[in-house]
């Protein structure tokens, strides 16, 4: 540890840009030999059940309990302890640093006992794959690595079965404090170019004036407006008797008060959202008054209704036809009807309150921002601070 203390005293700013990056390279070699390391360590103390040392069944359980490792993680260094014990090109690769861990968990299927059987019976030379695979994880992007490991099990088993695509797909979603998700998916190649091209469509539809979103971002914005979308069609199954959709609980004291805070709101799944954008989904749904009593039960149930009624829709859609906010063109498939003035605070469900806004400007306008109508059909759009976004005139040639 004397080392790496030694480099932690070390002044950085000092350092020339050609020192810092040679830094950077000899860092990086020196956590893959580290990496290199702990893969050899875990997979011998895995052979000899070394975790019964400590109570534990397996290596995977005690790099989850003892060093805190993700699942993934733990996943990736098992995997690497595996592939270096039968590629001893690839093992001395990953010894000198040449290679990363992550490069050798790809290279992991190789080896695997099915397909080490299937190389064996096809009298395949292991050790000229072994040292093209160590070759390639050395020398090209990672993305070739991935390619060239997929080649070879095609050409193992060319005539075998065709795998059920759906026995390789999987969704996790994690549900944070706040309310946010996150999530890992796998997809087969046809599943997922169908994923990817109904994501593509969204993204190239709504690219408005100055988007300065970065690809994750269009790309996160587009799956929830696929989900909107879909909602909207009224085509998935039945959940529970009911259509699925959105579930917002409100008071309706906190809803006509535009001082309420976060937490005003409670959605279907549990999280807890500000009434401003409980306001936001209420501007363009259905509404139903329930009445509660003294100790929490409902005493009254009233009939839902829908804000905006079709035939009002569809007359903001034929005036609008895009998202009203300056800059932005998406399409009225993407957008919701705004109330201009709130209908909680007395505003008309009419053509004349109403505006075609996409999600994000619609969360933008319940924050702050304001969209005007004027006499002769323009809309203007005005910034928190009462300054207008003016959009340049496009020069003709």
């Amino acid at each position: 540890m004397s080392a790496l203390d030694a480099l932690a005293a070390d002044d950085l700013h000092a350092l020339s840009a050609g020192a810092q990056l040679d830094r950077t390279t000899e860092l990086i070699r020196a956590a893959n030999r580290i990496q290199a390391e702990l893969a050899r360590t875990v997979r011998v103390a895995e052979l000899t059940q070394a975790a019964e040392y400590d109570g534990l069944k397996s290596m995977r359980s005690w790099l989850r309990g003892h060093a805190r490792l993700s699942p993934g993680a733990i996943t990736q260094v098992i995997r690497a302890g595996r592939a270096i014990e039968a590629l001893p090109a690839v093992a001395a690769a990953f010894a000198d640093g040449r290679i990363t861990a992550e490069q050798v968990a790809v290279l992991a299927p190789v080896v695997s006992p099915a397909n080490l059987a299937a190389a064996a019976e096809q009298q395949v030379d292991l050790a000229a794959v072994d040292a093209v695979l160590a070759e390639t994880a050395a020398t090209r992007e990672h993305a070739s690595l991935g390619q060239v490991v997929h080649h070879y099990l095609a050409r193992l088993d060319p005539d075998g079965p065709e795998p059920d695509p759906t026995e390789g797909r999987s969704l996790s979603i994690a549900r944070h404090a706040d309310g946010s998700i996150s999530g890992r998916f796998e997809l087969d190649a046809v599943g997922g170019e169908k994923v990817c091209a109904a994501l593509e469509s969204i993204v190239q539809a709504d690219r408005p004036q100055g988007d300065l979103r970065t690809r994750a971002q269009q790309q996160g914005d587009a799956l929830v407006q696929a989900a909107d979308l879909l909602l909207a069609a009224g085509g998935l199954p039945v959940l529970r008797t009911v259509k699925p959709h959105v579930v917002v609980t409100i008071g309706i004291d906190d809803l006509v008060d535009p001082t309420s805070g976060p937490g005003a709101a409670t959605l279907g799944f549990g999280a807890a959202i500000s009434a401003a954008r409980a306001r936001w989904l209420a501007c363009d749904g259905n509404v139903t008054r329930i009445v509660i009593g003294p100790e929490g039960q409902p005493l009254e149930l009233g009939r839902s209704h829908r804000v905006v009624p079709p035939h009002l829709r569809r007359a903001v859609e034929q005036r609008d036809r895009h998202c009203v906010f300056a800059g932005c063109h998406a399409p009225t498939y993407f957008c919701d009807v705004h109330h201009l003035v709130h209908w909680a605070d007395g505003g008309d469900t009419d053509l004349d309150n109403s505006g075609l806004l996409c999600e994000r400007h619609h969360t933008k306008v319940h924050h702050g921002f304001r969209i005007v109508r004027q006499p002769e059909g323009r809309w203007r759009t005005y910034r928190p601070d009462g300054t207008e976004i003016l959009v340049q005139t496009p020069l003709l040639a």
